[in-house]
C-alpha cells in the first residue's frame, strides 16, 4: 500500500473513532454568531484586561489549519472566508470528550467551537474553547502548510483546495465579484434592462468565431452553443426594450491561449436612439467605475508591473493608431499609405520581414482586410494605456453602420488596455436590405472556407423588417478586465474553472469503494 492509500485510510478510520465519541461525522448545519474576520473587526483595539473581565462569547466555525498539541492544551486555527483565528483548546475547560476530539481532528478537517475571546501573551486574538463540534471529516489531507497548492494546472483542477490554501486566489474572485456588481449597478443607475437570452441557438452570429455543436433529441435538431448574445438582444430592442444589457457565457471553439478559454463572460448592452460616438464616453465611465470597485476606489491598477490608469481612455483611429505604434523604425507610415492597398501591402511585408508571426494575405484580400491584419499584428499589443480605437473596415464588422462620408469604414470602435482588447463596440446596422447583402457576403465566404463567418439568419431579418431604432452596441470582456484589475497573468487565473484537458483516472473513487467493503 502507498504512503498516500495509508494516509487516506488512517484518515478514513478516523470517521467511525469520532462517531464512537458521538460525534456525526457529516452533521447538517452549525449556528455561528460570529467569522474571524468579524472577531478580529470587533476586538481589535481590546486589551487583554478587558478581554478577561468581559469575557465576550462567540462561536465560530471553519477549517482547521493548523494544530499544535501540548499535553492536556493546545492551539490551533480555523479559517473562513480567507481570514483566521487561533483556538484555545484546554482538556480541563472543555472535558475528555471535546478534548479527544480535538486529539483526532486533522488538517483539513470542519470544525466549530463556542467559547470567549482572550489574548495569549503574545497578544493574538484568540478564542477559548467552551466546546467543540465537529462539522465535517477531510479524508483527503492538505497540501504541505507553508507553500500552499502551487502547481498551477493542479490549482486549476483543484479550484476547490486553491482557494482555501491561497488566500490571493480567494481574493481575486472576490474582486472579480466587486467588478460584475459594479457594472451592473452603472446599468441600473442609466435605466437599462437586464435580461437572458438563449444559450442553445438554432444559427449562430453576433461574432467572427467557430460554433459548439450539440443536439436536442427531442425536436431531432442540431443547435449551437452561443458565441454572442447580439441577435437576440437586438431582438428586444426592436421590441420596444430600448436599453438592455446581458452578463453572459458565450462559447466560442477556439484555442487556448493566455487570453483565450472557450468559455467566457462578456457584458453586454443596447442602447436606442444612439450611435457609437454615444458609447464612448460611457465605456470611460464603466473603466474608471471598474478600477474604483476593485482597487477600493483608486484609478491606477499594476499589471505585469506596469502602471495602468483607468481615469483616461485614449481615442485614436485605426489609421492613427497603425501610425503611433509603429514598431519597425523609419520610415513610419503615413495617413494616405494606409489609403493605398500597395503601400499596406509593403508595410506588411516589412512585418514579416522582421516579425516571427507572418501576416498572410491572398491576391483578392482587400484593403480593409489588410489593414486589420496589419493593425492586429503592429499595434494590439503596444496599446498598455486604455486606448479607444475606432473606424473600421467594412469587411470585419459585418453589423455595424458604414460611415456616412466614406462607406468603405464602419463606425465601430474597440478599446484596448494592457494589449488585449477588452471591448468592441457599433452603431448598429438596422436596414434590412443592407443586413441580407452582408449576411450574404458572410455565407460566401463561409462557403469558401471560412469557418469563422456568419450564417444567414432570416428570423433576425424579419426582426429588422419590422423596424429596429437607431441604436449602438458594445461588448465588454469581463475576463480580461479582470485579469488586468487583479494582476492576473493568464484568463485561468480569473475563471473559477478553465477548461483544462480531461486528468483521466483519479483513483479516488476506487479508494473509497475498498473502504467501504
Amino acid at each position: 500500500m502507498s504512503q498516500e492509500d495509508q494516509l487516506f485510510q488512517q484518515r478514513y478510520q478516523k470517521i467511525a473513532e469520532l462517531e464512537e465519541l458521538g460525534f456525526e461525522a457529516y452533521p447538517r448545519k452549525f449556528a455561528y454568531t460570529h467569522t474571524p474576520a468579524s472577531v478580529a473587526a470587533a476586538y481589535a483595539e481590546t486589551d487583554a484586561e478587558a478581554l478577561e473581565s468581559d469575557a465576550p462569547a462567540v462561536t465560530v466555525c471553519g477549517r482547521l489549519m493548523t494544530k499544535r498539541r501540548q499535553g492536556k492544551a493546545g492551539f490551533c486555527h480555523i479559517q473562513k472566508d480567507g481570514a483566521q483565528i487561533q483556538l484555545y483548546v484546554r482538556k480541563d475547560e472543555v472535558g475528555d470528550e471535546n478534548y479527544e476530539l480535538y486529539k483526532k481532528v486533522d488538517a483539513g478537517d470542519l470544525v466549530g467551537c463556542e467559547g470567549v475571546v482572550m489574548r495569549t501573551r503574545s497578544g493574538e486574538l484568540t478564542v477559548r474553547a467552551k466546546r467543540l463540534e465537529f462539522l465535517s471529516k477531510a479524508v483527503l489531507p492538505l497540501p504541505e502548510k507553508y507553500h500552499g497548492l502551487q502547481d498551477v494546472e493542479t490549482r486549476y483542477r483543484q479550484r476547490y483546495v486553491d482557494l482555501f490554501t491561497n488566500n490571493d486566489v480567494r481574493a481575486t474572485f472576490v474582486k472579480r465579484n466587486r467588478l460584475i456588481q459594479a457594472l451592473r449597478s452603472e446599468f441600473e443607475r442609466r435605466d437599462y434592462v437586464e435580461v437572458e437570452t438563449p444559450m442553445m441557438q438554432p444559427t449562430y452570429g453576433g461574432a467572427l468565431a467557430r460554433p459548439f455543436v450539440t443536439h436536442h433529441n427531442a425536436l431531432d435538431v442540431d443547435l449551437y452553443l452561443r458565441i454572442a448574445p447580439e441577435l437576440y438582444l437586438k431582438r428586444l430592442v426592436v421590441g420596444g426594450l430600448d436599453r438592455v444589457y446581458e452578463v453572459n457565457r458565450n462559447f466560442r471553439n477556439e484555442g487556448l491561449s493566455m487570453r483565450h478559454n472557450p468559455e467566457f463572460t462578456m457584458l453586454e448592452f443596447y442602447q436606442a436612439y444612439s450611435d457609437y460616438k454615444d458609447l464612448m464616453d460611457f465605456s470611460a465611465d464603466l473603466l474608471r467605475v471598474s478600477a474604483e470597485a476593485v482597487l477600493d476606489g483608486k484609478h491606477v491598477a499594476t499589471f505585469k508591473e506596469q502602471q495602468i490608469d483607468f481615469s483616461n481612455l485614449n481615442r485614436l483611429t485605426m489609421r492613427e493608431a497603425i501610425c503611433e505604434h509603429w514598431p519597425y523604425g523609419d520610415p513610419a507610415p503615413a495617413m494616405d499609405d494606409l489609403n493605398d492597398l500597395g503601400k499596406v501591402r509593403e508595410l506588411i511585408d516589412r512585418h514579416n520581414q522582421t516579425s516571427e508571426s507572418k501576416i498572410k494575405v491572398e491576391d483578392d484580400t482587400p484593403l480593409g482586410k489588410a489593414l486589420q491584419f496589419l493593425f492586429e499584428e503592429t499595434c494590439e499589443e503596444r496599446m498598455i494605456q486604455p486606448t479607444l480605437v475606432y473606424e473600421y473596415p467594412v469587411e470585419a464588422s459585418p453589423l455595424s453602420k458604414q460611415m456616412v462620408d466614406d462607406p468603405a469604414w464602419v463606425e465601430r470602435f474597440e478599446i484596448y488596455v494592457a494589449g488585449m482588447e477588452i471591448a468592441n463596440a457599433y452603431s448598429e446596422l438596422n436596414d434590412p436590405q443592407e443586413q441580407r447583402r452582408r449576411f450574404e457576403s458572410q455565407v460566401s465566404m463561409r462557403e469558401g472556407g471560412d469557418g469563422e463567418a456568419h450564417g444567414m439568419d432570416e428570423d433576425y431579418l424579419r426582426a429588422l423588417c419590422y423596424g429596429m431604432p437607431p441604436t449602438a452596441g458594445e461588448g465588454i470582456g469581463i475576463d480580461r478586465l479582470a485579469m488586468v484589475l487583479t494582476d492576473s497573468p493568464t484568463i485561468r487565473d480569473v475563471i473559477l474553472f478553465p477548461l483544462l484537458r480531461p486528468e483521466g483516472e483519479i483513483g479516488v473513487a476506487e479508494r473509497l469503494a475498498k473502504l467501504d467493503s
